[in-house]
């Protein structure tokens, strides 16, 4: 899907270029009805994707047509977790919350030049590549998106809809899976494999460069059963497969790691009855038998001991601590390997309450990274 001008750009022409300048040109505040706009749109169709209302389908639908493709192309997008990140945006896409976070950068973005930002998106959850795809167009530039061969049709069909509700839009927005051409910078998302690559291919360009990240959690011990259950939705929606999803947890000495079953409890039959899920279940379960590797098994979800952050899918690991300052400066000695911290037992600027990593703020970047301050200052 490939949005293009409609006005044919003669390089000798500077009454056409001038004219060209203009049709492109969209106010801040524009820009931000827009998106709030989207946001509204963005909940209703995940209301309407859980209710099949009829009235939404008609104005929507190929929105909602795409919604049901993206599942059939990627088990891993279920209905419920488009749902999810759906509301998620809905919710952070308030008119209040897109002004609160964009009043420091408002005289910048309004004398920014425009540019053209390729972005490589990840497909690991639904409209991952939002923010990325939002930042670039609030900054006033052009948007080129790579998609991933995960996730084809979802940011394309919001696109649309946001075309449609700001047709200055169609001028400023690019789809492609072929090869990136003619970019000003890029920003680029992927393993850490991948990172060093993009690295060397980009290093002539303005650009940032995300690599794999993990969400941990803290916990002090006196976390009680509805506080356990909050992490559970750190740990498992999205099934794991989020940055912002908890791959570890740090638990006190003392503290029985089957309690964590207690956090991963509402989840059960959700993963139990996914077969990708549970194939990745079966095979890491046979690996750790076959290693006889200590672990535990509540037949949906392993526990493990072990030092490292990223873990594999249907696995959590654990780690005792004895002091949390110690832990504290290990956590802050690791920051290049930890995307956000989930825990009550103190805070900082990584932190999140228990329950909350998968509902960042807009100001809370992939890595830490300000991408609206990189993008204005190109």
């Amino acid at each position: 899907m490939i949005f293009t001008s409609n006005f044919a750009v003669d390089l000798n022409s500077k009454r056409l270029k001038s004219l060209n300048s203009m049709t492109t040109s969209l106010s801040l505040d524009s820009r931000i009805h827009a998106f709030v706009e989207l946001g509204n749109v963005m909940g209703q169709a995940a209301e309407s994707y859980a209710l099949s209302d009829s009235d939404f389908i008609n104005q929507y639908t190929e929105l909602n047509d795409s919604l049901q493709t993206a599942h059939n192309q990627n088990p891993w997008f279920t209905p419920a977790n488009i749902r999810f990140a759906l509301n998620e945006w809905k919710e952070a896409l308030s008119e209040q919350a897109i002004n609160t976070w964009l009043k420091d950068y408002a005289p910048m973005i309004q004398n920014t030049e425009s540019k053209k930002i390729a972005v490589i998106m990840a497909g690991n959850i639904p409209l991952v590549g939002f923010h990325d795809f939002m930042c670039t167009l609030l900054a006033g530039h052009s948007f080129i998106g790579k998609l991933s061969s995960t996730d084809k049709v979802l940011l394309p069909a919001i696109a649309d809809v946001l075309c449609t509700i700001e047709p200055i839009f169609k001028q400023k927005i690019e789809f492609t899976e072929g090869i990136l051409k003619e970019f000003d910078a890029i920003i680029a998302t992927g393993s850490n494999n991948t990172a060093r690559y993009f690295e060397y291919y980009f290093s002539k360009y303005p650009h940032i460069i995300r690599k794999n990240r993990n969400g941990v959690a803290v916990l002090n011990g006196n976390e009680n059963n509805e506080a356990l259950k909050k992490l559970g939705i750190d740990i498992c929606s999205y099934f794991g497969l989020g940055c912002r999803n908890i791959s570890k947890v740090f638990i006190p000495e003392g503290f029985s790691p089957q309690k964590l079953y207690s956090a991963i409890e509402p989840f059960n039959k959700i993963l139990f009855e996914h077969f990708k899920y549970m194939n990745n279940h079966s095979y890491h379960r046979s690996i750790y038998l076959l290693n006889s590797t200590a672990f535990l098994d509540n037949d949906a979800f392993i526990l493990k001991e072990s030092e490292q952050y990223s873990s594999p899918i249907s696995v959590l690991y654990y780690e005792f601590y004895k002091e949390i300052e110690s832990l504290k400066e290990k956590l802050l000695q690791d920051d290049e390997q930890i995307q956000c911290i989930a825990t009550e037992a103190f805070t900082s600027e990584n932190t999140v309450p228990l329950g909350c990593t998968q509902s960042p703020g807009l100001a809370d970047y992939a890595d830490g990274i300000d991408i609206l301050k990189f993008l204005i200052e190109l």
